[in-house]
């Protein structure tokens, strides 16, 4: 029972991680709840197949990313949502810091997946390079390389040089 409690605390510690990771993928924060509310319960019933003493964040994330990419190869087969149904935008932000951040999701969003993955992990939730290259099973090398690409394409995309010249405050 006492095992069941640590797991459990592990997995409520991951949460804000998992979710981060899977707003990158899905892009929309509705759907990166259902998608960690579905990796959650994936995992509880396939518990018996964790093997304690391993990493659990990786196996978490590997659940999380195959439940994506399932889920995105079923919508590809099924028809897209017309224009006219998409929803509004949701609110539109008035302070700058609202504004950058707004810049880096849709930066971000432009990034091939390979690369937006390997920065999610990487740079959003902490993974390690090694980490990383486990969840995404891929060389460790590979994963630098994404995370380097994927770092210059983001500040290309954002005009900027540096990440300091990004955060500097603009003068009005």
């Amino acid at each position: 029972m006492e095992h069941a409690s640590g797991l459990q605390s592990e997995i409520l510690d991951l949460l804000p991680s998992l979710k981060a990771f899977a707003f990158s993928l899905a892009r929309d924060s509705s759907d990166a709840d259902d998608l960690v509310q579905e990796t959650l319960a994936k995992a509880l019933t396939n518990i018996d197949r964790f093997e304690p003493g391993t990493n659990l964040r990786a196996w978490l994330f590997t659940i999380l990313r195959n439940t994506f990419y399932n889920a995105h190869h079923r919508r590809v087969r099924e028809p897209a949502m017309p224009v006219e149904d998409m929803p509004a935008s949701r609110c539109k932000p008035e302070q700058e810091w609202c504004l950058k951040l707004k810049d880096v999701h849709e930066a971000i969003a432009k990034l091939p997946i390979q690369q937006r993955e390997a920065l999610m992990l990487v740079g959003g939730a902490g993974f390690s390079y090694i980490e990383a290259a486990e969840v995404l099973g891929c060389a460790v090398g590979t994963i630098k390389s994404r995370v380097n690409r994927g770092r210059m394409q983001l500040l290309a995309l954002l005009d900027c040089e540096t990440e300091l010249e990004f955060l500097e405050e603009k003068a009005s």
